[in-house]
């Protein structure tokens, strides 16, 4: 039988400055430094993204287009340079290496391409490799322009295409703004995110988390799957409204991109409650406050929070505030009903993740590159 075409978002990850980094340096720190720095950007990006193939300084990775959103793919191409920036502070902290380099590794950066379109699967040497028109576009699209407008530091370059199928508003998210001519296929439009202006915004903006010691109550479950899935279930509206068993999410996305300033409206009946965004931090946690169609209602404020477990799942709270002396009362007599039905959210966002994990896989990612942990990545304590 021929292979089947699928749709899917691609995305390249590129290494900047690889070339003048490894030249003049000691070869096994480098690789080993470019391998720990592959294993960074392909954890963040996946899922939703799965690893396609390592291409040198470069992964390709790709996401079935029912598996993401707009929303969801521009938050995970900025966690991935979120965490490539991290990653780089915390083994300059870390790290007493004084060869060229380890001493030149922060000089290193990451650019990203990315396109919407069709593939087919086909094997190749016993492996499966991605083939097909849009496959070619993508990778072309490494090789522009956008330094012009940018200068030398970090930008995510999307196709039109991309944005058109990915609902993004390129006006309102800033987007500059560009064409490359590619030779066979011609002038493609593109759009241009700055990610160092992203990064700046990230360290800037003021946290607004529900800590555990402050909270009035918590609700914690694990569940088998990464934080960025159920991240993806719990804060998505076609999603978010299965597992609160409402009759659907009006969602109003500040900038046309889910975030803080996005308020959604979540149908009960005739009734609604009114949800706020106020800080979103992917995939680590968002606080929202919530208008419950009661009179005289105060708005409750609340935090969900994902953190990775050590078996590749995530535990999952459900922190809310402590409330203002005036309205403990009301929340006293809101708890039990707020229990019972996050109990059997819960119940649901665990059939969820069973109903994800019960799909049948797809043949195994290529491996990651091997690092030889020169670097650490927990904190750790002399005896």
């Amino acid at each position: 039988m021929l292979p089947k075409a699928e749709s899917a978002c691609f995305a390249i990850a590129d290494i900047s400055g690889y070339t003048h980094f490894v030249s003049g340096v000691e070869l096994d720190h480098a690789q080993d430094i470019i391998a720990d720095i592959m294993d960074t950007l392909v954890r963040a990006l996946r899922p939703p993204f799965r690893l396609a193939k390592f291409e040198g300084d470069a992964a390709f990775v790709y996401a079935l287009a029912d598996k993401v959103d707009g929303s969801l793919l521009q938050d995970s191409i900025e966690q991935a340079y979120f965490a490539f920036r991290k990653r780089l502070r915390n083994i300059k902290q870390a790290n007493s290496c004084e060869c060229q380099a380890c001493s030149r590794m922060q000089n290193l950066d990451v650019k990203f391409v990315v396109h919407h379109g069709d593939f087919i699967r086909q094997k190749m040497a016993g492996r499966e490799e991605l083939a097909g028109r849009d496959v070619i576009l993508v990778h072309r699209l490494l090789k522009n322009d956008v330094g012009k407008t940018f200068g030398p530091h970090a930008y995510a370059l999307y196709s039109d295409a991309c944005v058109r199928a990915m609902g993004i508003d390129p006006a309102a998210q800033g987007l500059v703004a560009h064409a490359e001519a590619i030779e066979h296929i011609g002038e493609t439009k593109c759009w241009a995110s700055d990610l160092e202006q992203a990064w700046t915004r990230e360290i800037e903006t003021a946290r607004n988390l529900v800590q555990r010691a402050d909270a009035y109550m918590i609700m914690e479950r694990d569940f088998a799957a990464p934080r960025q899935v159920v991240w993806d279930f719990v804060t998505s509206p076609q999603h978010h409204a299965r597992w609160q068993r409402s009759d659907g999410v009006v969602e109003n996305a500040a900038k046309g991109r889910r975030g803080a300033g996005t308020q959604n409206h979540c149908l009960h009946g005739k009734d609604a409650v009114i949800e706020d965004i106020l800080d979103w931090r992917p995939f680590d946690y968002v606080t929202l406050t919530a208008q419950l169609p009661i009179p005289d209602a105060p708005k409750i404020l609340f935090s969900y929070t994902f953190d990775d477990r050590n078996d590749g799942g995530v535990h999952f709270e459900f922190r809310i505030a402590r409330p203002k002396p005036k309205d403990l009362l009301f929340y006293e007599r809101m708890r039990p009903t707020l229990e019972a039905n996050f109990t059997a959210g819960f119940d649901v966002l665990r059939t969820m993740v069973a109903e994800r994990a019960a799909v049948p896989t797809l043949e195994d990612e290529p491996p990651l590159p091997v690092s030889h942990a020169r670097f650490a990545r927990q904190p750790f304590h002399g005896g």
